[in-house]
């Protein structure tokens, strides 16, 4: 096969419920299977439970119950969570299956044979939480950084995989393949591991410790290593090694995984497959962690705990999808929160997508009856024609490149593109002239095919209200070679009479910022001091104000306003709009690629009906000139401004 995708999310751990990092993770995995999918690809996805060692057997002795029935009810609550989210996994697998038991058996046996295992006594400190030993190195403050707790002392006999031995292969490997580990900054923070040596890795626990996992095949005193019995899900799935599944989606291995496990999947995974003998898989994808609204990392005690499902079930799973998509760059740590949610949607999908399909469906409904009328294109609709065709090969290499957020952004522009088509060529004016009718339905029909070029674009991203917008035009299913030209939307389709609004806007209170506590009132009121007079602030007014870096990837002219320009801006770890009264001295096609000074940590404010969610620095002369603040030499977007 030519065209061959397989996208895994990692096995999630069963030792606590569902939550916002696993939805992310597989959101994005779900959105790149589709996304092939749609491409012609042969997609293969896989999710599914990792369920054995030492937390799993603590877990289900709090809760009073055998490990299998702990897994069985906790596995069940992953595999609902991913229909809520309208998950489209090709397989679930869980390690307590004996199809996963028997390959992992087969791999031990195979790096046993090669003499690549051996036995010793290892003394050292160990963390349940990571259920591995860790060195000195990696921890902070005595503690380990991803759990918060002081591993323990401990001392025992274990089997040990020779993983130094190929620690020297492993940064030859990344170094010769540069998009190995994605982005990039992991794959440097890996090297990094690799500079100084890594030790061998300790595969089992002694079953009377940790009687809940696969036995070594030649010591049944001993239990495997969950790292070593979890990774092995990947090739396990597949039917490892006879079956043709395995032959044709393993060489396209696109790992997805949160930063937490990197070390597992980057030093681990690739060397116990050179060490089995066993190709290596295609691209390791790492992303960030999600915080709270107030950026901190997401706590139940700080009450900032965002619950996608709850989300799903408030505004629909698609809405939940396109915000994780949209709002976050992959790979950087993002802020998430329901307030954030809705002003994606209400900005995105209820004012530019969802009107533009409620105008276009009631124009033709008004005046077409209800039919898609057969267009005559004239000079004035080839840009919208052009734009439109030429969509998908603007977003095949954003994805390439994981870089959905941009790929979502590219496809709102167009969006955008046709409300300012549909405004300029003023549809409702047309239809009051009878001799502007064959007008009329050029820009109806336009607006509709450039609709469904949307919806296929978006599909991957929210399948079903992206579905929904087709079957509102009469119009079926797509897939990406059929938008490549414009005219796919057939003259003489008939609308259905009714439809719900796709996306009714909603409305929310912002969280609330704490408030710093009046000072009580103390003897009389003192004369003004004479620098208040003049408007200064204290330094610690203005240690209040957050300055950061931000790149301008989109601008455009708000509608019927002449002095504004609604520009996307680009922080690294996220993205925001801003209205800017600069419309005078910028043309919006001159603003992206530029870099400007954002006030961050501005209360927004609804412009024009756009949130507008900051305010970014110019100069004026004094004689009518303006000119952005930019930083003098290139600097990275996010940059605090100090």
């Amino acid at each position: 096969m030519s065209k061959v995708f397989y996208v895994t999310t990692p096995i999630y751990y069963v030792n606590a419920e569902p939550h916002i990092g696993h939805a992310y993770t597989t959101v994005m995995a779900d959105f790149l299977a589709r996304f092939h999918r749609l491409d012609g690809y042969d997609s293969y996805f896989l999710t599914g439970t990792d369920e054995h060692g030492e937390k799993i057997y603590q877990a289900a002795e709090k809760a009073d119950t055998d490990p299998q029935s702990f897994c069985d009810r906790i596995s069940q609550r992953f595999s609902e969570a991913w229909r809520v989210l309208d998950i489209s996994n090709d397989d679930f697998i869980r390690t307590t299956e004996e199809r996963h038991k028997a390959v992992v058996r087969r791999v031990l046996e195979t790096v046993h044979a090669s003499g690549d295992i051996y036995y010793d006594e290892y003394a050292g400190i160990y963390c349940v939480g990571c259920e591995r030993f860790l060195t000195d190195k990696e921890l902070v403050d005595g503690k380990c950084p991803d759990h918060l707790i002081e591993p323990e002392n401990r001392r025992e006999g274990n089997y040990f995989f020779r993983m130094e031995k190929y620690r020297q292969w492993l940064r030859d490997h990344i170094r010769d393949n540069p998009s190995f580990i994605r982005p990039e900054g992991y794959k440097n923070e890996v090297l990094g591991m690799l500079a100084e040596s890594i030790g061998d890795l300790s595969i089992s626990r002694p079953k009377d410790r940790v009687p809940w996992g696969i036995e070594l095949p030649w010591d049944s005193d001993h239990v495997t290593y969950v790292w070593f019995d979890a990774l092995i899900n990947y090739i396990s799935a597949l039917g490892f090694s006879d079956d043709q599944r395995y032959t044709d989606y393993w060489p396209a291995t696109q790992h997805m995984i949160g930063k937490d496990i990197l070390k597992a999947h980057a030093v681990f995974w690739p060397t116990m497959l050179k060490a089995a003998g066993l190709p290596i898989y295609q691209h390791l994808n790492v992303g960030g962690f999600l915080m709270g609204h107030d950026g901190q990392k997401m706590s139940k005690s700080l009450g900032n705990v965002v619950d996608p499902f709850q989300l799903a079930e408030k505004f629909g799973p698609d809405a939940v999808r396109y915000y994780l998509l949209k709002d976050t760059v992959y790979g950087q740590d993002s802020s998430v929160g329901e307030h954030l949610l809705i002003d994606r949607y209400n900005a995105d999908l209820a004012n530019d997508l969802g009107n533009l399909l409620s105008r276009a469906r009631a124009l033709i409904g008004r005046h077409m009856d209800g039919v898609l009328p057969t267009p005559e294109q004239q000079a004035g609709d080839q840009e919208v024609i052009a734009e439109g065709t030429a969509l998908i090969g603007r977003v095949r290499p954003l994805v390439g490149e994981l870089r959905i957020f941009e790929a979502l952004e590219t496809v709102m522009q167009f969006v955008r593109m046709l409300n300012r088509y549909f405004n300029d060529e003023a549809p409702w004016k047309l239809a009051k002239d009878p001799e502007q009718h064959g007008r009329l339905g050029t820009v109806l029909y336009n607006c509709v095919e450039g609709l469904r070029i949307v919806s296929v674009l978006m599909e991957p991203a929210m399948p079903g209200k992206a579905r929904q917008v087709r079957i509102d035009l009469g119009l079926g299913d797509f897939t990406f070679a059929d938008i490549e030209e414009w005219g796919g939307a057939m003259p003489g389709t008939k609308m259905p009479a009714e439809a719900e609004i796709l996306f009714p806007k909603t409305e929310t209170e912002k969280p609330k910022q704490q408030q710093t506590p009046k000072k009580k009132k103390q003897g009389p009121k003192k004369e003004p001091d004479v620098r208040e007079e003049k408007g200064e602030i204290s330094i610690d007014d203005f240690f209040n104000v957050q300055l950061r870096v931000a790149q301008v990837t989109a601008a455009e002219k708000v509608e019927k306003a002449d002095k504004l320009l609604k520009l996307t801006l680009d922080l690294g770890d996220e993205i925001r709009t801003v209205v800017s009264g600069i419309a005078e001295w910028y043309q919006p096609e001159d603003l992206p690629g530029t870099k400007v000074v954002l006030v961050a940590n501005l209360k927004p404010a609804k412009l024009r009906g756009i949130i507008s969610e900051g305010m970014i620095l110019a100069a004026d002369d004094g004689q009518g000139n303006l000119t952005l603040v930019s930083p003098a030499q290139d600097i990275a977007i996010g940059a605090e401004v100090r």
